[in-house]
């Protein structure tokens, strides 16, 4: 009965996805325990490993050892690979179960998702995969060819050093996984607007999400108008870069120890890479210990939200983040149902949105409550640290090296659970639809 009852839920879609991704981290887990792995031919112990490999394929980005110092060239590309296959399975596994959640509706509620959502061209699950794939890869080679090219051109880098760095980084950005082949992350490239502006759109790109970029792509061709996930999803990011990169320019323009320091168009781009990161980028060209109190606390604002729904960002996402908003909106008009853009907005999504922002929150507070237990660093760096990993974005103030074994192990979890938390929990909120066959009585607890 009791191997039935697992084989029964192993068929779950949320329980399938969990399940495939830890099998990917236990092989890259394994792997990087091999002396090969590391430059100096010696195994890497297993909590180390394990963070790392948990850290690239929840693309995330949080560090406990020096990746280029640290690891061989096997021992990069590993990383690289699970970075890969991770920036992948999340793209096509949210577009899938979102496909999936759409057939599971009745018949009336799929015409109404497809008419808001406009994607009945993701019924065939050969074309959500190659989508997915020639998307990223298509991507990753243009950002490529350019790092490459400014790497070896304008630095002292040989075409094997730059073709090296430039793949990496190209990968790691569009998959927003945070991992550097530099000691200082990108602080020397910091006033280079082809490196920077390069890597940070890459980073924005890849959080926008594959039914986006679909969408994008049929608009251009005339064949539909922008559904209300793109608008939300596109006009969310935008409002949340301006405001993030208006208030952290202005925040340290006068810092010395990040923009004080740089010429003011240094400062306007370093700023603004700033903004794009805690999308979920995870990369960084200041130093982040060193930030006024207000700009971490706006970072790790952003880093909560994230980035579009099926995209390589992590985080409650943008399009939840804008539900909420135009949830409380119509609250505060006193409206009896919420709208957005002409639309009414589903009673069940707004519950999913709800529920999804709080148990985010929920656990961003146990899992600071724990690092504080665990270590003596302080609430703001503790605290930064753990919306990093539940977010999955890979900033750090850099006290992730210092902490305990028992504090990798939790981070290991956090970052998993933050990078398919939201994911399957969506995806199987929406698949329990229970109606009821009869309402209680109608109750109005006094709130507030």
């Amino acid at each position: 009965m009791a191997l039935r009852s697992a084989i029964s839920s192993a068929r779950r879609p949320a329980v399938t996805v969990v399940l495939g991704f830890a099998v990917v981290v236990v092989i890259g887990t394994v792997l990087l325990t091999l002396p090969i792995a590391s430059a100096r031919g010696q195994p890497t112990d297993l909590v180390r490993a394990l963070f790392t490999a948990t850290s690239a394929v929840c693309i995330t980005g949080l560090a406990v050892v020096d990746t280029a110092q640290h690891w061989s060239l096997f021992g990069e590309i590993v990383i690289l690979a699970l970075v890969q296959a991770g920036g992948l399975g999340i793209m096509t596994l949210a577009s899938l179960l979102g496909l999936l959640v759409s057939r599971r509706l009745g018949l009336r509620m799929r015409l109404s998702a497809q008419r808001e959502t406009k994607s009945a061209g993701l019924g065939d699950v050969r074309t959500v995969v190659l989508g997915v794939v020639v998307l990223s890869l298509t991507f990753e080679f243009v950002v490529a060819t350019i790092l490459v090219t400014r790497l070896f051109t304008g630095y002292d880098h040989s075409f094997g050093e730059a073709l090296h760095s430039g793949v990496f980084h190209a990968v790691s950005s569009f998959n927003n996984a945070g991992f550097a082949l530099f000691d200082d992350g990108l602080t020397a490239f910091v006033s280079d607007p082809w490196i920077c502006l390069t890597i940070a759109f890459s980073v924005i790109a890849g959080g926008l999400g594959f039914p986006v970029f679909l969408e994008l792509g049929r608009r251009l061709r005339g064949k539909q108008a922008w559904s209300v996930h793109t608008k939300l999803t596109v006009g969310t990011t935008l409002l949340l870069l301006v405001a993030g990169f208006a208030f952290i320019t202005i925040s340290e323009w006068s810092n010395e120890d990040t923009l004080g320091a740089h010429a003011p168009p240094t400062k306007l781009l370093a700023g603004f890479f700033t903004a794009v990161m805690p999308r979920s980028g995870g990369l960084h060209a200041l130093d982040i210990d060193a930030m006024n109190s207000e700009s971490l606390l706006v970072q790790s604002a952003l880093m909560l939200i994230g980035g579009g729904s099926a995209s390589t960002a992590g985080g409650i996402k943008v399009t939840t983040f804008a539900i909420l908003a135009f949830v409380i909106l119509a609250e505060i008009r006193g409206e009896p149902s919420v709208h957005v853009m002409g639309r009414k907005l589903a009673a069940s999504t707004q519950r999913q949105a709800l529920t999804i922002a709080l148990l985010t929150v929920a656990l961003v507070i146990g899992a600071t409550a724990a690092l504080l237990s665990m270590t003596d660093f302080a609430l703001e760096a503790v605290m930064f640290e753990s919306i990093s990993a539940v977010a999955t974005v890979g900033l750090s103030t850099g006290i992730t090296p210092d902490l305990p074994p028992a504090a990798h192990v939790l981070m290991s979890v956090l970052m998993f659970i933050g990078r398919l938390g939201p994911i399957t929990l969506a995806s199987a909120l929406a698949l329990r639809d229970r109606p009821r066959r009869f309402e209680l009585a109608e109750v109005r607890p006094i709130v507030g």
